[in-house]
């Protein structure tokens, strides 16, 4: 009976323990500022519009860089960098079909390319706004399609 309650309250103490590195890391991330949330769907087939593979994320502005980390996750460095000089707009839309419950509600999804790579991003129409602002906002000389 003690050994019971002992393994029980250990697996008590290491769940409380593990929720609250994870809200600490959401915590640090947001600490700097510019942070948004933002789904993300990478190297998408170019025919295909909407679907699965969405991963929930937070993305947070960094100079000329967007840091893109995923929500359920305890690493502490992003899981992708977009450069801002590197992203190129092809097209807004709403999500489609199963999106529908994979995506925060009121999202839309802008799809994009990065380097050779088509990308798909989901966010609020707010942070949307932002994020157009903060492509065309590049300094001047560097090359920026919004579409």
């Amino acid at each position: 009976m003690v050994l019971a309650l002992s393994v029980s309250g250990a697996v008590v103490v290491l769940v409380l323990l593990g929720l609250f590195v994870f809200g600490l890391r959401r915590r640090l991330i947001q600490r700097s500022g510019g942070t948004f949330d933002c789904s993300l769907r990478w190297n998408v087939p170019e025919t295909e519009t909407g679907g699965k593979g969405w991963i929930y994320g937070v993305a947070r502005y960094n100079g000329d860089r967007i840091e893109w980390f995923r929500v359920f996750s305890y690493a502490p460095r992003p899981r992708r960098v977009l450069e801002r000089s590197a992203i190129e707009v092809l097209e807004r839309r709403t999500p489609q079909g199963e999106e529908e419950l994979a995506l925060l509600s009121d999202s839309i999804v802008l799809a994009c390319r990065h380097r050779g790579t088509r990308l798909e991003l989901a966010m609020s129409e707010d942070a949307l706004t932002g994020f157009l602002a903060w492509l065309e906002a590049a300094p001047p000389g560097q090359r920026v399609n919004v579409a």
